[in-house]
């Protein structure tokens, strides 16, 4: 028997700290929130993917009575991204989130384990990392990968 020991970096930056085309993701994840459907939970989430073609897509959470009929902001941007322009690459995803106080979240919201799994086979596809930037109110965390958020993925695809 032996023990493995996972190790994820995540660089803790503010927003000034962040280069202006993460600047202008994380800007667009955060106005995505406001494109929200959530009558139910009143957490809104906004996500924006740049893709290796230059476009930008954003996707927002999407709620619906017949839960788990919606969808999440992650998944709302890369399936659109998918359908868009299939050709492309995921390069980087940013997230931000409001709570149900209406104010962008003081801690990072990360991806749940659905989304996770569907960005990890868009980084699949892409051949390469795609970074993931966690927009919270007044810090952003920066991971370098989505395998950096689901170390022991299924990768069997």
């Amino acid at each position: 028997m032996k023990t493995l020991t996972l190790t994820t970096t995540i660089t803790e930056a503010t927003y000034d700290e962040l280069d202006p085309t993460d600047r202008r993701l994380v800007d667009l994840a955060r106005e995505a929130t406001y494109r929200s459907y959530a009558p139910y939970s009143h957490f809104c989430v906004g996500a924006a993917i740049l893709l290796d073609n230059g476009e930008i897509i954003e996707g927002s959470n999407q709620e619906n009575v017949a839960y788990p009929s919606g969808t999440c902001a992650e998944r709302s941007a890369c399936y659109y991204a998918g359908a868009r322009y299939p050709e492309a690459r995921f390069r980087t995803i940013a997230i931000a989130a409001r709570g149900t106080d209406g104010k962008f979240t003081t801690d990072a919201t990360a991806p749940c384990g659905a989304c996770r799994q569907a960005l990890l086979e868009y980084e699949t596809l892409a051949g390469a990392p795609v970074r993931v930037l966690l927009a919270a109110a007044d810090k952003v965390l920066i991971l370098p990968s989505v395998t950096s958020l689901l170390p022991l993925a299924f990768s069997e695809f």
